[in-house]
């Protein structure tokens, strides 16, 4: 299996490591890079400032409630530029809220995940995560 680009934007670290433990847990071979608020999200992504070197993801891990930028609005600048807008996004947020899922399918999120709380059930999403999106699909070419 190829080494995965993530990006995860989430302003929570207790969730953002409880992420990176399952993802080395899921012996999935890829690269974890977190930011904190959706500005840094969307700076990561158009290589701008401290992430000029950044490598373009293969998947965003995205929260909806954050900081500066929430997700809704990264997700609409995001969809709407010629080059980023093939990334999937997978939103994985603590809501449950119905307008929330469905706005996140209006902005063109590939899925909606609600955060578990414990550990084990994170795993679990994780391994399901990476079997579906790193064995069954086929990531469009991100440039990098």
């Amino acid at each position: 299996m190829k080494s995965i680009e993530i990006l995860m934007a989430e302003d929570s670290p207790s969730d953002a490591e409880l992420a990176r433990e399952a993802l080395i847990n899921g012996k999935l071979s890829n690269k974890l890079n977190v930011v904190t608020n959706g500005q840094e999200a969307l700076d990561y992504l158009h290589k701008r400032g401290k992430f000029a070197s950044a490598n373009t993801p293969d998947l965003i891990l995205l929260d909806i409630n954050m900081p500066i930028k929430n997700g809704f609005e990264v997700l609409t600048e995001l969809k709407a530029d010629e080059k980023l807008r093939r990334i999937p996004v997978v939103v994985l947020t603590t809501s449950e809220d119905e307008h929330d899922v469905l706005k996140s399918y209006d902005l063109q999120a590939a899925c909606f995940i609600t955060k578990p709380v414990n550990f084990t059930k994170f795993q679990d999403i994780v391994k399901q995560l990476k079997n579906f999106w790193f064995s069954v699909v086929t990531l469009p070419p991100n440039g990098r």
